[in-house]
C-alpha cells in the first residue's frame, strides 16, 4: 500500500480540529482532515447550537407565563414542532456536514471520511469505506478525537430505547414524562426544556445537581426547578432499568421506583484512546486523557487539543487550544496556554456563568480565601425584573494577593454578566481596582460592586 506524504494530518474535525486544520491550510501547508462522523463535531449537530435553540424556545414559553405578573394576561400553548424544524433545517441541515466539508476544502484542506489512528511515528492510517489509506505527516499530527456519551453499566439499561443528548436533540416530539439520569449541565438544560414543553420531569443524581459549580448555585437552581414542578431525587443510585414497550421503570437504591415514558441518560462523556493508536508514539492508551505541555505538544510531532486534554469539554477550550497549537506547528510566536480563568455556562434559567476556581478548589489549593455572595433579587435591576429574577453573584478572592481567582454569575443573562468577571480573573485585576470602577445603573452586573463590598 502506498504512503502519501503531507505536511499535517488532523484526526478529529470537531470545532478545534477544523480550526487548526484550516489555520494550517491557510498558511500553505498540505493538510488532511480526518473525521468519521460529522465535520464540526458534537457542538453544531447535537450539543451547543441545537440545545441552545431548545433553551431559547423554552425561555420564550416561561417568559410568556410571566405576563400575568407584569403586563396583563396571556395564554400559552407549547408546540415542539417549530423547535424540531428549526434544529433540522436551520442548525444542522438535517445532520449533513456537506457545507462544513466544502468550507474546509475551499480553505485549502483535503478531507478524508474515516477513522484515523497513529500507526507509526509520523504516520496515520485512516480506515475508510473504500479501505485503509496511509499518510506520512512530515510536520505534525494533531489529535482532536472528542468524546461520546458515557452510558453507565446499569442492569437492564442496554437494549432499551433510552436517549442520550443525540436522541434528545433529534426528537420530533416531547414525551409525556421523562426521567433524566445525571445532574450536570446537559441533564439540567434538557430537564428544564422538556418540562417547559409539558413533560413531567424527574432528575436522578448520585450527589447533587451541577456538582462542579458552587453549592449556592446548586441550591438556587433546585429551588427554581421545584417551583417549576421538576422533581430532583438526589443521593441515590439507579440499580436496575426496565422497559415494557411503553414506559421505563427505574429501581433506585432508596425509595420507590420511578416510571416515565422517556429516559435521558446524561452521565458524562467517554473517549477511547486505544482507537487513536497513541501507543505508537509512547503515550498511555489506558490513561483518562492525553497530557500536553503549554503549547499542546503531546509527543514528538504530535499535538492534542480539546476534550482529550482534560482542560474542560468546551468548544471554546478546543478553539483556544487550536490557535496555540497551530501557531506552534507553524513556528510562529504565541503565548503558552493558561487555564486559570476558564469560563463555563450552564444554560438553564437562571443561567449559571462561572470562571476560574470554586471556593472549594481555592481552599484545596492552599489559598487564603475570602468570599462573598449577594442575592440578585435584592439588586435594583432584580427588583425591576421581578418575575424570573432569581440569581446570585459569588466572588472567590485570594486574600494574600488581593485578586479574584473565581466567580459565579447566576441569573438572567448570567453568562453575559460573567464577561466582566472573566476579565477580572484572567487579568488578575486587583479587587481594590474593581471597587474603584463605575458600574452602570441599573444593570445586573452592578451586583458585582455590591458583592465586592461584602468580601471578607
Amino acid at each position: 500500500m502506498s504512503i502519501e506524504t503531507v505536511d499535517a494530518v488532523v484526526i478529529g474535525m470537531g470545532p478545534g480540529g477544523e480550526d487548526v486544520a484550516t489555520r494550517l491550510a491557510g498558511a500553505g501547508l498540505a493538510v488532511v482532515g480526518v473525521e468519521g462522523r460529522l465535520v464540526g463535531g458534537e457542538c453544531p449537530y447535537y450539543a451547543c447550537v441545537p440545545t441552545k435553540i431548545m433553551v431559547r424556545a423554552a425561555e420564550s414559553l416561561a417568559e410568556a407565563h410571566r405576563v400575568d405578573a407584569l403586563a396583563g394576561s396571556a395564554r400559552v400553548q407549547p408546540d415542539w414542532s417549530p423547535v424540531a424544524t428549526r434544529i433540522r433545517d436551520e442548525a444542522t441541515d438535517n445532520w449533513n456536514d456537506a457545507a462544513a466539508v466544502e468550507r474546509f476544502e475551499k480553505a485549502g484542506g483535503r478531507f478524508v471520511r474515516g477513522w484515523g489512528r497513529i500507526s507509526a511515528l509520523g504516520e496515520v492510517t485512516v480506515a475508510t469505506a473504500e479501505g485503509d489509506r496511509i499518510f506520512h505527516a512530515a510536520r505534525a499530527i494533531v489529535l482532536n478525537p472528542g468524546t461520546a456519551p458515557a452510558v453507565p453499566p446499569i442492569d437492564g439499561l442496554d437494549g432499551t430505547p433510552y436517549w442520550t443528548n443525540r436522541e434528545a436533540v433529534t426528537t420530533t416530539s416531547v414525551p409525556r414524562s421523562l426521567i433524566v439520569l445525571g445532574g450536570g449541565p446537559v441533564g439540567m438544560e434538557f430537564a428544564q426544556v422538556f418540562s417547559r414543553f409539558g413533560a413531567k420531569v424527574t432528575v436522578v443524581v448520585r450527589s447533587r445537581i451541577v456538582p462542579k459549580e458552587e453549592p449556592e448555585a446548586a441550591e438556587l437552581l433546585a429551588k427554581v426547578f421545584d417551583s417549576e414542578g421538576i422533581t430532583i431525587r438526589s443521593g441515590v443510585d439507579t440499580t436496575r432499568v426496565e422497559h415494557d414497550g411503553e414506559q421505563f421503570t427505574l429501581h433506585l437504591s432508596e425509595g420507590e421506583p420511578l416510571r416515565a415514558q422517556g429516559l435521558l441518560v446524561a452521565t458524562g462523556r467517554r473517549m477511547d484512546l486505544s482507537a487513536l493508536g497513541i501507543g505508537a508514539v509512547g503515550l498511555d492508551e489506558h490513561a483518562h486523557g492525553i497530557e500536553v505541555d503549554e503549547y499542546l505538544r503531546a509527543a514528538e510531532g504530535v499535538w492534542a487539543i480539546g476534550d482529550v486534554t482534560g482542560r474542560g469539554a468546551f468548544t471554546h477550550m478546543s478553539m483556544y487550544q487550536a490557535r496555540i497549537a497551530a501557531a506552534d506547528i507553524l513556528g510562529a510566536a504565541t503565548e503558552p496556554a493558561r487555564y486559570h480563568a476558564v469560563p463555563r455556562v450552564t444554560f438553564t434559567e437562571p443561567e449559571i456563568g462561572a470562571v476560574g476556581m470554586t471556593e472549594e478548589q481555592a481552599r484545596a489549593a492552599g489559598l487564603t480565601v475570602r468570599t462573598a455572595v449577594t442575592d440578585l433579587t435584592a439588586s435594583t435591576r432584580g427588583w425591576i425584573h421581578k418575575a424570573g429574577n432569581a440569581g446570585l453573584i459569588k466572588l472567590v478572592e485570594d486574600a494574600e494577593r488581593g485578586v479574584l481567582v473565581g466567580a459565579t454569575s447566576m441569573g438572567p443573562v448570567g453568562g453575559e454578566v460573567l464577561s466582566a468577571l472573566a476579565v477580572a480573573v484572567h487579568a488578575e485585576v486587583p479587587t481594590a481596582t474593581l471597587r474603584e470602577m463605575i458600574y452602570a445603573y441599573p444593570t445586573f452586573h452592578r451586583a458585582i460592586e455590591a458583592t465586592l463590598a461584602e468580601l471578607r
